[in-house]
């Protein structure tokens, strides 16, 4: 049984235990929409009439979680393979004064539940005993129009959720959906509003949308609808000259086969900033290190792979020994692609990197250590005198501890001397 089976029966299962205790529950949401779509849910919810307290009587303390009791949030831990469901009460929120989380909640019925969900497609419940769907917002109505509606007043859920600014171009994106022109409007009327949000689920959505094979249409609609505006400038394009540039960069992105994050986001990036710019993104977005790094080193080093076997070994090799080399690989394949060239280059760097880890990147043949026991003083030139060894070492130049001791020497006395 897959992953998603067992979720799936599990689901199925919590929806069975609250009916047989005399609630009224239903699947809700994402799966509904992807289950009408034709797609395999990524995951479950429930929806129910049983409040937070009854639905942890229900299943058990021991194997429920309060994520968010006071939002009526209740997360089912399933059997092993099975993941976790979350079951939330249905409600109707007050007022969002902080724009994002609603400041008290009023357990209601369906119909108000699903009436105070961002997008008709989203507000859609499912009766798995039944087989039947309940849709009180015409969501069913929508996925056929392939639209993009806010549930109501489109303004006003966006006022709630500034989030939803970007998931409606998550949606419209991924799916192939227009935006419904009022949520369209709404959407570009208020599109500055998103910095209400924090920079982490900014980030968390951007990089949802960027690693989706639909990643070219978002970035357009993320442009058309001012939201690159407010939370990526750097890829507006003011002037015929940014607009090549961003024309390019979406040929690029759009070669890129499961790409990861940094990956993505770097080649949105390079043709418009350089690593230190890129840095500036990723602290306004708060990325990791280890993600922000990535990304700047690819930035940096884009162009470095365009010509490899003109390189000499010395500059070569510390790029394929590089944790970013697959990354780097993948971004000069889809740059040449993009740009009409052959990739024979990238094929020649992929098979170097088949060769034993020995040989790709043998030990250095001394260390400061060894600098310092042969009489030469430390200071803060050893880093760039065991770089300068180490070059000539991978160049064939030298090949043992002797002669790596003699050139360190000569290089001394050279920059003495000048």
């Amino acid at each position: 049984m897959t992953c998603h089976e067992a979720q799936r029966r599990f689901a199925l299962q919590v929806v069975k235990r609250l009916r047989a205790s005399g609630f009224e529950a239903y699947w809700a949401g994402g799966c509904v929409r992807d289950q009408l779509l034709g797609r395999v849910p990524k995951d479950y919810d429930v929806a129910t009439n049983a409040r937070p307290e009854q639905v942890r009587k229900i299943f058990g303390y021991r194997r429920t979680v309060a994520v968010g009791a006071a939002f009526g949030v209740i997360s089912v831990l399933g059997p092993k393979g099975a993941g976790q469901i979350e079951v939330a009460t249905f409600r109707r929120d007050a007022e969002y004064s902080d724009g994002r989380h609603p400041d008290e909640v009023v357990f209601s019925s369906p119909a108000e539940d699903a009436a105070r969900r961002d997008f008709t497609i989203n507000g859609l419940f499912y009766d798995p005993l039944e087989h039947r769907v309940l849709d009180f917002v015409g969501g069913q109505a929508d996925l056929q129009r392939r639209l993009i509606r806010a549930i109501g007043d489109p303004r006003q859920r966006f006022r709630e959720d500034k989030l939803r600014l970007l998931r409606a171009v998550r949606f419209a994106a991924a799916f192939e959906f227009e935006l419904e022109p009022r949520t369209r409007e709404a959407l570009c009327d208020m599109a500055s509003e998103i910095l209400v949000v924090s920079p982490e689920r900014i980030a968390a959505e951007m990089e949802r949308i960027l690693v989706d094979p639909h990643r070219v249409r978002a970035v357009r609609l993320l442009c058309e609808t001012n939201l690159a505006a407010a939370i990526l400038p750097e890829i507006v394009p003011h002037e015929p000259a940014a607009q090549r540039r961003l024309d390019h960069a979406l040929a690029v992105l759009e070669r890129l086969a499961e790409p990861s994050f940094p990956l993505v986001l770097a080649a949105l990036l390079c043709p418009f900033v350089d690593a230190e710019a890129t840095l500036a993104v990723c602290r306004r977005w708060r990325l990791s290190n280890r993600c922000s790094d990535r990304t700047a080193w690819l930035v940096r080093n884009h162009a470095a792979l365009r010509d490899p076997r003109s390189l000499r070994w010395s500059q070569l090799q510390p790029l394929l020994v590089s944790e970013g080399i697959d990354d780097l690989l993948a971004l000069e394949q889809a740059t040449s692609e993009a740009e009409g060239r052959d990739a024979n280059h990238v094929a020649w760097c992929r098979s170097l990197l088949a060769q034993p880890r020995e040989a790709l990147d043998p030990p250095p043949l001394v260390t400061g250590d060894d600098l310092l026991q042969s009489g030469i003083r430390p200071g803060p030139e050893y880093r760039l005198l065991l770089q300068r060894i180490r070059d000539a070492q991978l160049d064939g130049e030298i090949r043992t501890r002797e002669d790596a001791l003699r050139l360190a020497h000569r290089l001394r006395e050279q920059d003495k001397a000048g």
